[in-house]
């Protein structure tokens, strides 16, 4: 489903009936992250995934005003009300996660539930913002640069996927083409303008969201376990539970685990 919003195009796909689940992909990702997932929640829930700017079928100028992190959000906002829906639980991932928690920040009245999987609220201090930004910079010019295909390449090696090299090939292989479905311009622009350093920092906001929040991180993906400890002391109510035999993206790498997880919680925490 093609929903505009402004000048931007989004591709939504919605499937299944129920409660309303909100899905945001990360980095490199697209709405083809959660079809799996998708089909086996569809009895229970409403699950509504969207390409986020840069990202799969949708479309938007690229120009900063469509990919800032406030700006995204705004749009999603947008998006709920086209589709008559006053409050959802959100489910994000990694990139998703952070647009996730921005917007449970900045529209508390349309989140009943909120799960963080392998996610942070961004970056502490302006000195690592602009460290991080300057690092997204050079990577979104070297996409332009070199192309796509050597990107992913790239990509691939880096230390945080690589628990995926333990994925059967059809599995890498699923991922890989959905990363090469994307463009050099949208990943460039994602970068750019909604990267972790171009975002503001949600840490002292944390406090404010009284939802019931899972966050869940993979046994390798240390990084992460630190940041999601730290922010469970800082949510009102939230739990943190550390999925074995996986890195940072679960819902691939343990997949009945993660969906366990995640159903376990929405039942816990209906709101129907």
């Amino acid at each position: 489903m093609d929903i505009q919003v402004k000048e931007a195009h989004y591709n939504v796909q919605i499937t299944g009936k129920g409660s309303p689940l909100v899905l945001l992909h990360g980095f490199t990702g697209s709405t083809a992250t959660w079809k799996r997932f998708a089909d086996c929640f569809k009895n229970d829930h409403q699950l509504i995934a969207i390409d986020l700017p840069g990202h799969g079928l949708t479309s938007a100028p690229l120009n900063e005003h469509y990919f800032l992190m406030e700006n995204v959000c705004e749009a999603i906002q947008d998006i709920l009300d086209q589709l008559n829906i006053d409050q959802a639980a959100f489910l994000g991932y990694s990139m998703g996660g952070r647009t996730a928690l921005a917007f449970s920040v900045l529209y508390p009245e349309y989140v009943n539930s909120l799960i963080l999987e392998s996610a942070s609220p961004g970056l502490k201090t302006t000195a690592e913002r602009v460290d991080r930004k300057t690092r997204d910079e050079k990577l979104a010019t070297f996409i332009e640069n070199e192309g796509l295909e050597r990107f992913t390449d790239k990509w691939e090696e880096i230390p945080l996927f690589e628990s995926q090299k333990k994925l059967s090939p059809e599995q890498r292989m699923e991922i890989r083409s959905e990363r090469l479905r994307n463009t050099t311009e949208g990943l460039s622009a994602s970068l750019r303008y909604m990267g972790t350093g171009s975002q503001p920092s949600y840490w002292s906001m944390l406090d404010v969201i009284g939802i019931p929040v899972l966050l869940i991180t993979g046994e390798w993906d240390r990084k992460f376990i630190d940041i999601a400890k730290k922010m469970k002391k800082l949510f009102k109510n939230a739990e943190h539970q550390i999925i074995l035999q996986a890195g940072h993206a679960i819902q691939v790498e343990q997949p009945e685990k993660f969906d366990t997880m995640v159903r376990e919680f929405l039942v816990k925490n209906s709101t129907t």
